[in-house]
């Protein structure tokens, strides 16, 4: 069985691949397992020279590689660059920083165990199934790969059957810059969703997801036949708050570019905004003024590409009718900017909160944009939603306040979607929005295990406390000894 590989603007076919079956599937888990007998036991510095070389090889092949990126997935290629750069960041930061974040931990023993030794050693999980996105197929995936790899496991790679070209693009170049590592280091298996159960029952050591909510559920589950551990960073129904005292001009700058960039398909993108009363007409107006020069399209011209996945045009075009249905006035665009594949910009103000557009995920170029009285209501309205991933406030006084408020897993004050390109910022949300976290050190920490040691240094003669040796002596000492320690606090 073959996948076919399409440009999303012209369905023109640019590659054909073949679907691994559960038997390629269990042969690349294999292999992953093999090659964890070597990578796993390399120094970090040595993974942190292969890592560097992958870079430079993917900085060397960035031409290429960002032409495929806009053929298959569509975006233009100033953001596929931008894509890849940020990727390169955390490439960097994950390699040149887990030696330090994963050194072993001495622990003080304490008074009782004063004879022992206490040390935490970090060990890497092994083999780790990484799933893909298809909205942004190099970065976000590779918050998953590269700290996997630096942290010491191996890692086999299903990317997004809207997205494999680009997969085995990224996993080509590290073999490329690696030749001398074993085959299974690093590697792909193509296909569909079947692949990727097949992946999710294999002998791996974590699964690593990126997707729908509603897809991370079914993976969780099925990982769960085999108590394999997974990460997972689903949807986002991503809120700003722009307060009285917000900078108007820059807020609404970044509304419209979070909201509309790589034609909204952004998990962590804007997709509510809540603006105090005094400020909503200049901030309404400002953002229209904006999207209204902005247009999608394939061409070097284009703010924005077409919609990857075809399937998603529905889902936006039914979101903009149930917000007009819902109280919602679109004052820019509406039902007639779906051009499929391609989306215009569309604004909707003061829809009704239990309006599909503002509940669920919509994941096309579009933004609500609600009227509040304060910066409490805001809140709460910001949090009264079943996700929880990414979040902005936009406040010259109070943001950071603000933003301490807000139930998600990062915020970006007079920003939108900074933390995603700073490495050492973790990244991943709470509710339906995932389990656990990428980037960073708390990424690191995501693929391996903790091996505590406790080791006598020498033995205390009549203290033998974890023996049947225990003398009388021994028991009266502890009941003299205990108060001491833990009976004099008030």
């Amino acid at each position: 069985m073959a996948l076919t590989s399409v440009d999303p603007a012209t369905g023109e076919v640019i590659g054909r691949h073949v679907v691994a079956d559960d038997a390629a599937v269990i042969a690349a888990v294999a292999k992953a397992r093999a090659a964890a007998a070597t990578w796993g036991t390399l120094s970090f510095d040595a993974r942190r020279a292969h890592l560097l070389r992958w870079s430079s090889k993917l900085v060397q092949n960035s031409e290429t590689f960002c032409a495929l990126i806009h053929a298959e997935n569509g975006k233009p290629l100033d953001d596929a660059y931008l894509e890849l750069t940020l990727a390169l960041e955390h490439i960097a930061w994950a390699a040149k920083n887990a030696k330090k974040a994963l050194a072993t931990k001495t622990v003080f023993p304490g008074a009782l165990m004063s004879n022992f030794a206490a040390r935490i050693e970090q060990r890497p999980l092994g083999v780790i199934g990484v799933i893909g996105p298809w909205n942004y197929p190099v970065y976000t995936p590779n918050g998953s790969i590269a700290y996997a790899l630096a942290a010491g496991n191996t890692v086999v790679f299903k990317p997004s059957e809207f997205a494999t070209g680009i997969g085995n693009f990224l996993a080509d170049a590290f073999a490329e810059a690696n030749p001398e590592l074993p085959e299974g280091v690093f590697g792909t298996i193509n296909g569909y969703g079947p692949t990727g159960a097949a992946l999710v029952h294999s002998d791996v050591d974590k699964i690593a997801f990126t997707g729908s909510t509603a897809t991370g559920k079914r993976i969780m589950a099925a990982a769960a036949e085999n108590l394999t551990p997974v990460l997972l960073e689903c949807g986002g129904k991503d809120a700003v708050i722009v307060a009285a005292d917000a900078d108007i001009k820059a807020a609404a700058d970044a509304v419209a570019w979070g909201a509309t960039a790589n034609s909204g398909q952004t998990c962590a993108g804007v997709e509510r905004v809540y603006v105090d009363r005094s400020v909503r007409e200049e901030f309404v107006a400002e953002v229209t003024r904006i999207l209204s020069d902005i247009r999608p399209g394939s061409d070097d011209k284009a703010a924005y590409g077409p919609m990857t996945m075809p399937s998603q045009v529905d889902v936006v075009r039914r979101h903009i009718a149930d917000a007009l249905r819902n109280g919602g006035t679109a004052v820019l665009g509406g039902p007639e900017s779906v051009k499929a594949p391609f989306i215009e910009p569309v604004v909707l103000v003061d829809v009704d909160e239990n309006a599909e557009a503002v509940r669920e995920e919509t994941f096309g170029p579009t933004v609500t944009i609600c009227t509040v009285n304060s910066a409490d209501e805001a809140v709460e309205l910001a949090n009264n939603a079943k996700y929880g991933l990414s979040s902005a406030v936009y406040s010259k006084k109070n943001g950071l306040a603000i933003a301490r408020r807000l139930r998600t897993g990062a915020t970006s004050v007079n920003s939108v979607l900074a933390f995603a390109a700073i490495p050492g910022l973790p990244f991943g949300g709470v509710g339906d929005s995932g389990i656990g976290r990428i980037h960073g050190e708390h990424g690191l920490r995501e693929f391996v295990r903790p091996h505590s040691i406790a080791r006598q240094r020498f033995a205390i003669p009549g203290l033998a406390l974890l023996s049947y040796s225990r003398t009388a002596f021994t028991m009266k000492l502890l009941r003299k000894l205990v108060p001491l320690l833990h009976g004099r606090h008030k």
